[in-house]
């Protein structure tokens, strides 16, 4: 019998917080996900890219949120009761992503795993890392620490620090 910790991929095996967005379903592999949310009240920063909501307060930490549908260009979609925020580690930070719902924690095998297409592929996409087969869907795998530019997470890391006033 193997033995690991609950977050870690069994040999051949990896597992995936699986999200809805737009209609179509997305996996983040389950060790960066820290944990998932409601939507609490978003507070507005200025001046940040449109796919920022805002920053959050969680347990004590300012955490900005992102709008998945706007950083990759989808149609806005109604806010409801199943939106969460997943919360996410990436290297050195934590953000929140909002998802329309999230469906499930899934146990995947390697094999029903397809690199993508080099049609669909590109720079702007290369936080697509395959795609999931599964018998009645697919499930598009990301790479959340490639969703953001080194530029853009600069930006966001300014929003976690106290910023000071400059005003005299």
């Amino acid at each position: 019998m193997a033995t690991g910790s609950v977050q870690g991929a069994v040999s051949g095996q990896m597992q995936l917080v699986v999200f809805r967005l737009a209609g179509e379903l997305y996996g983040v592999d389950i060790q960066q996900v820290r944990e998932i949310i409601r939507v609490p009240e978003v507070t507005r920063v200025p001046r940040t890219p449109d796919f920022v909501e805002g920053v959050i307060n969680l347990r004590g930490s300012v955490i900005p949120v992102l709008d998945l549908r706007k950083r990759f260009r989808l149609p806005a979609g109604e806010a409801d009761r199943e939106r969460r925020i997943v919360v996410v580690e990436m290297g050195e930070q934590t953000l929140g992503v909002i998802v329309d719902a999230v469906s499930e924690v899934l146990r995947l095998d390697q094999d029903r795993i397809e690199p993508p297409s080099p049609y669909i592929v590109n720079v702007d996409s290369q936080y697509i890392t395959g795609i999931a087969r599964l018998e009645d869907r697919l499930i598009i795998l990301l790479d959340l620490n490639k969703v953001l530019s080194a530029g853009e997470r600069e930006e966001l890391e300014r929003l976690e620090e106290p910023e000071q006033d400059g005003r005299n």
